[in-house]
Formats: structure tokens, C-alpha cells, sequence
């Protein structure tokens, strides 16, 4: 309203002086006479921008009160971002989805797979861990170990954190170096003393996870010392005075600490035991046995096709050698079945990479006679030697070949002449479980 009323007096203004004059003190009319021209009658009426001016604010004043809302610039500001994070998550969700459903080799059926996947078995726990759980837990169980003994739980993280070995070699040597220093100098303080911004334990230890545990399981301390030169003091790790005995057992975790190895989970090779089937030789593998993304299968079968052509053409044995390797590293495991006297099957997961010697160490540990000698004979007539140290892939045994297993013919003539029987084959544990190839 107050709008409307400075619009009035500003028209009257113009007008009073007259077109094309300027008002000045003399043609300015008085307040007194104006305020009563005003309340009494008007003489002039409101331009178009001062009625505009009072309908707007009769409108406003007219219109009922609505209910505060939360309308200032951070509210809406925040409701934006938080909707956007959302947004941008659900979508970042369905790329990953759909990237990783391209990268892996088509999903089957599960109940038409030859072996559920590929499990792993924690050496501190024993659990049974798929790939993907295996690391999280390994670093739980070493966690765990720092309440039973703090200087083997650091030396696992050390070896086992870390990737680069490298890194922890250069780490090793720099803390064996400290450990030296302190029992040749026992009574001098400044080998007790590391001083944590120091330039070489930064790069060179403190980088590399576990150093810092493994110094404190030694019996080093924090402490803030004063520093020359400067205001604020600095954090160092303190070795109290060791006397003889804390000296040789000092030497003797420093040991540990070079002899240290990672903590891996170990391939679980699901030993099974199936009845003679005329199915042996099919194998239906899951995803985790490939090494190949969905383009590179799309490639495969565009070789394979191509193939054919290639057959009718003279290559060189380098040449054939050269895609026989090609072929071995698009898997990362196999399974191998291994057909018994009996009719039986010996089933297990290998590492694609895993020596012939595993396999015989594999069967072995399988038969109640272990002891007595075998042969493995690999699909297209291939005898393999227990002492070879070859890959199965080099053997041509991945992703899954089905081998034949036969005792030793001159040992079984020797127990048949001495009136000895065939021994029993299978563990009687491994029989409880036989099941129906399907």
C-alpha cells in the first residue's frame, strides 16, 4: 500500500510543475495542501503503474494464510544433492550390475553344473570361503590372533597386507636393521628411538602395513619428545632398556619377521565320489573356472569358426604351440575326473597352473593303499610322470579331461603270485558320500 501511495504523490508531483518544467522549491506545492487535496477529493487519478501496484496488494492482503514451508536456499539446495545422490547411486547400481553381467561367461543352470563353484579354505580358521570372501575373512582371522600372540598376528599382516614384495622386503630389512643396532648398542638410548616423521621410516616402513604393529609387539612405545628448532613436539616410538634374555628373544621375533610368509586361502579341491556313468566325460563348469569376458567369447566363437579354414593350412609346430598356449590361459582352474578300476569317479578342483605332482599327490591321499604305484593316463593315450614338474595346462587338462587311473601291472602281478588280493581303492569316507552323476 505504501507503494501505491508514493506512485499518487509522485503523478501529483509531475503534474503540479507542468509539462516540461522542473520542480524547484517554489513549484514543489506544500505537503499540508497536498495531504488535504489528497483526503478530501483527489483531483488527479493513478497511473496504470499504481493501480496495477494496489491490486497486487490487495490480492495479498486478501489471500488466507498459508502453511510455512521449508522454502530456503540450503533446504532446497540439500534436497536436491540428496536426490541426485540417490539418483546417481541406483544408476551407478545398474551399470555395475550390467558390466559385471557382461564381463562373466553366461550363468547356468546351477543344478546342471558339474561342481557348484570354486571354495577355498582359510589355514587359520578352516572355514570354507568362496573368492570373493576370502580375503576379508583371512584378515579377520589374523585380527584375531593379535589376543594369542601380537608378534606372529603382525608378521602375518606385514606378509600378507602388503602386495608388493618389494616393499616389504626393503621394510624387513630396515626393522632387522633397528633390532641390530639396539642389541650390539643395548645401552644407548638413540638406537631406541625411532623418530616417526624421519624421512626413510615414512617411504621405506610406515607405508607398508603392519611395520608399526610389529615394532609395538617388540615392546616399542609412543611417546612426544621435544624437537630441536621447533614449537610443537614430535610423536617417536621408545624401546625401553632390554636386558640379555629380552635381547636374544628379540632376535629371535626379528626371525620371524624375515622368515614370515603371506597367509593365502588354499584351493578347496571338493573331492567327490560318483558312480560309472556314460556322462563322465561331459562337464558343465560355472563362471569362476573361466578367465574370459563376454567379448572375448563372442571372439572365440568367431576363431572357432575360422578355425576350420586354418586346419587345411600347414603351420609350424611354433605356431601350434603358440595357440595351444592361448587356449590353456583363458581358464584359471579345472576339474578332473578320474576314472577308477571299479568304474568309479574321482573328482577334483585344480589351479589351471597346479604341477602333474599335485594331481598324483591328490589321488593319493584319495586311496586306502597310497602307497602302492599307479598310473595316470590322459585323454588321446598321454601317460603322465608323477615326478614330471609340468602344469596341468601344459598338459592339456583344462577346463575338465577325464583321466584313467590303473595300478601298476608289474606290483599287482607280484601280490597276485604271493596270493595277495586287489586292494580296496576309495577311503571309506569318500564312499559314504558317492553320488549319481548327473
Amino acid at each position: 500500500m505504501k507503494k501505491f501511495f508514493d506512485d499518487i504523490k509522485k503523478d501529483m508531483k509531475f503534474k503540479s510543475a507542468g509539462p516540461g518544467k522542473k520542480l524547484t522549491e517554489e513549484t514543489r506545492p506544500d505537503p499540508r495542501v497536498l495531504q488535504s487535496s489528497v483526503s478530501a477529493k483527489p483531483r488527479y487519478a493513478p497511473t496504470e503503474g499504481a493501480q496495477r501496484a494496489g491490486a497486487a496488494a490487495l490480492a495479498r492482503i486478501e489471500q488466507k494464510p498459508r502453511p510455512k514451508v521449508h522454502t530456503s536456499q540450503d533446504a532446497i539446495r540439500n534436497q536436491v544433492k540428496r536426490e541426485l545422490e540417490a539418483e546417481a547411486a541406483a544408476l551407478a547400481g545398474k551399470e555395475k550390475a550390467a558390466t559385471a553381467e557382461g564381463s562373466r561367461v553366461p550363468v547356468k543352470d546351477p543344478a546342471c553344473l558339474s561342481v557348484s563353484g570354486v571354495y577355498f579354505t582359510c589355514p587359520l580358521t578352516g572355514a570354507t570361503l568362496t573368492k570373493s570372501e576370502r580375503e576379508v575373512h583371512i584378515k579377520e582371522a589374523i585380527f584375531m590372533r593379535f589376543e594369542e600372540d601380537a608378534v606372529e598376528a603382525s608378521v602375518m599382516m606385514v606378509h600378507t597386507f602388503n602386495k608388493d614384495r618389494e616393499k616389504v622386503k626393503a621394510a624387513v630389512d630396515i626393522i632387522s636393521k633397528y633390532v641390530e643396532n639396539i642389541c650390539k648398542n643395548p645401552t644407548e638410548e638413540k638406537y631406541r628411538k625411532i623418530k616417526l616423521s624421519n624421512k626413510v621410516f615414512q617411504e621405506k616402513v610406515r607405508s607398508v602395513e603392519g611395520t608399526r604393529e610389529f615394532l609395538e609387539a617388540l615392546g616399542f612405545q609412543s611417546n612426544m619428545f621435544p624437537v630441536e628448532g621447533q614449537e610443537e613436539e614430535e610423536e617417536f616410538l621408545v624401546l625401553p632398556e632390554q636386558n640379555a634374555d629380552a635381547l636374544e628373544l628379540m632376535k629371535e621375533r626379528r626371525d620371524r619377521l624375515q622368515r614370515g610368509e603371506p597367509v593365502r586361502a588354499q584351493l578347496d579341491r571338493q573331492p567327490q565320489v560318483f558312480r560309472p556313468s556314460p556322462d563322465a566325460t561331459r562337464f558343465e563348469l560355472p563362471p569362476e573356472f573361466y578367465n574370459l569376458t563376454a567379448e572375448e567369447l563372442k571372439r572365440e566363437q568367431q576363431q572357432k569358426s575360422e578355425l576350420v579354414e586354418k586346419s587345411a593350412m600347414l603351420r609350424t609346430k611354433a605356431m601350434r604351440e603358440k595357440e595351444e598356449q592361448r587356449e590353456r590361459r583363458k581358464y584359471n582352474y579345472t576339474l578332473l575326473r578320474i576314472r577308477l578300476p571299479d568304474g568309479n569317479l574321482l573328482q577334483g578342483t585344480f589351479y589351471a597352473w597346479d604341477r602333474v605332482p599335485v594331481l598324483f599327490g591328490f589321488v593319493r591321499d584319495s586311496l586306502v593303499d597310497g602307497w602302492q604305484p599307479f598310473e595316470l593316463i590322459a585323454p588321446g593315450g598321454q601317460k603322465l610322470q608323477e615326478a614330471e614338474d609340468v602344469a596341468l595346462a601344459e598338459c592339456n587338462l583344462v577346463p575338465a579331461a577325464l583321466l584313467t587311473f590303473s595300478w601298476d601291472a608289474a606290483v599287482q602281478a607280484d601280490i597276485a603270485a604271493a596270493g595277495g588280493k586287489s586292494p580296496a581303492l576309495l577311503k571309506p569316507e569318500l564312499l559314504e558320500t558317492i553320488r549319481t552323476l548327473s
